[in-house]
């Protein structure tokens, strides 16, 4: 067994009892990362300092000093997340050669306890899309299956740590992109509160539903991530920040779990059905109390999601000109024609596509039939979410319709977008969620099961996660 096979928590005893150092953990997860580059293409850009961060913590492990158990850890970091001289893509050919002068929130906080940023991963253009697939830089492969994509947006985090080309990662999730592409690779995969973890740093697709997310091997790795980002910033004036301090526990007795109805009637594969009904066995089995509830608003969901999204998406990325910021055309005669010209060659389709929806929704005579709609809508849902949380602790719900999709499947748009039905209700919510691995499909496929819970209890979406792992939830990839 490599060493890049362990655990982040393995890997950090294993450091301190001076069985393998920081630099030997970076270079031999390196090593996997680049003989699976060409098969997966789980990253855009490998960090160059690196090494020398991983040799800094053995210096400070050989002084005796007491260290974050994520010191020495390798970590993968999505290509939306900016970091300081190291470029940052957005798997955009508009941002293809910007490098930020400064480093996110998240990354100071990484790199402050100590772990090592390995390399930026590689992602949907913006973060806009499901299969890692609508980027600059190509597709992102499955690892279980090559032959089948790792999800999206955060499709190379999520193949990164299940291959073992990183211990962790960090992922954005604005409608599902955490969730979904850990579900797909078969690793965990949390999205936190919004508010609670800063954003400043990330580069924007959805200011109201944006946020960073961790992905790891265990539920324990990945809180264990979590804990070194949720911390107060001043720089964001959308963060909530609570002090609590807690330790998981995996109780599942008593614990009250909320199955949806209107979800369940909702299309999935067979297998992802029996999937996510022998997970919530499972737990009711070991003492939780599950049952039914009802929020009549979910199925309109999605289209609130992509209106607002796209609206948001519009407004974000009008910035990106060719003046001011990313790339600009050679094909300029006039002011306008360079304008046109940036945007049109430096977009992928799909960005171009959420654009002019956005555009399209927020314009004069169509403002009040679609954003104000769906903005409604969301507030609805939100209200929803509440009195389902007065009946239950915890809801329960599949994370995706399948266990898998081959690269290339042609599929329209609005077949794509009414897929994340499991997810956005929550992310229009800012819920905290997980995906946890519950079993595979007959092709032995990864499923997901996603854990939902109230405002800012994402202690307790962990906890119920944990539990679900103590008692033999998921599988062993």
């Amino acid at each position: 067994m490599r060493l890049c096979d362990n655990t982040a928590l393995e890997l950090a005893q294993m450091l301190r009892k001076k069985q393998c150092s920081a630099k030997e953990i970076y270079l031999d997860t390196l090593q996997r990362a680049i003989e699976k580059q060409d098969t997966l293409n789980a990253y855009i850009t490998f960090n160059d300092d690196a090494e020398k961060a991983a040799e800094a913590v053995d210096r400070k492990i050989a002084e005796g000093k007491e260290l974050p158990l994520i010191a020495g850890i390798p970590i993968a970091v999505k290509d939306n997340i900016s970091t300081k001289g190291s470029r940052t893509t957005c798997a955009s050919k508009m941002l293809c050669d910007y490098i930020p002068p400064y480093d996110a929130f998240v990354i100071e906080k990484i790199k402050n306890a100590g772990g090592v940023i390995i390399g930026k991963s590689n992602m949907d253009e913006f973060a806009m899309g499901s299969a890692s697939d609508t980027g600059y830089f190509g597709a992102v492969r499955n690892p279980v299956d090559c032959n089948y994509s790792a999800g999206g947006s955060s499709g190379g985090s999520a193949a990164a740590a299940a291959s073992g080309g990183a211990v962790l990662s960090l992922g954005s999730d604005t409608g599902g992109s955490v969730r979904q592409p850990a579900s797909l690779c078969g690793v965990v995969g949390f999205c936190p509160s919004y508010g609670t973890v800063s954003r400043y740093g990330l580069i924007a697709f959805a200011s109201s539903l944006d946020r960073i997310g961790t992905i790891g091997r265990t539920v324990k790795d990945t809180h264990l991530l979590h804990n070194i980002i949720y911390d107060a910033d001043i720089k964001d004036v959308t963060a909530f920040y609570k002090n609590y301090s807690f330790n998981l526990k995996g109780a599942l007795n008593g614990v009250k779990i909320g199955v949806i109805k209107e979800l369940m009637s909702c299309y999935m594969e067979d297998d992802v059905r029996s999937s996510f009904m022998s997970a919530i066995k499972l737990m009711e089995e070991n003492g939780s109390v599950v049952k039914e509830i009802s929020l009549p608003d979910i199925k309109a969901a999605v289209n609130a999601y992509y209106i607002i999204s796209s609206a948001e998406a519009s407004s974000n990325l009008a910035r990106y000109d060719g003046i001011r910021y990313g790339y600009r055309s050679e094909k300029c005669g006039s002011l306008s024609e360079m304008y046109k010209n940036s945007r049109s060659e430096g977009f992928g389709d799909e960005v171009k596509r959420r654009i002019m929806l956005g555009t399209f929704v927020l314009s004069e005579g169509f403002c009040d039939d679609y954003y104000k709609r769906a903005a409604s809508l969301r507030r609805s849902l939100c209200a929803g979410f509440d009195e389902a949380f007065q009946q239950c602790d915890i809801i329960a719900a599949p994370v995706y319709p399948k266990a898998g999709f081959k690269l290339g499947e042609s599929a329209v748009p609005a077949e794509v977008y009414s897929a994340d039905i499991f997810t956005v209700p929550s992310s229009l919510a800012g819920l905290p969620a997980i995906s946890v691995p519950c079993g595979k499909n007959k092709e032995g496929l990864p499923i997901g099961l996603q854990l939902i819970g109230s405002r800012f209890c994402d202690n307790k979406v962990f906890d119920a996660a944990y539990g679900y792992e103590l008692i033999g939830g998921g599988y062993n990839g």
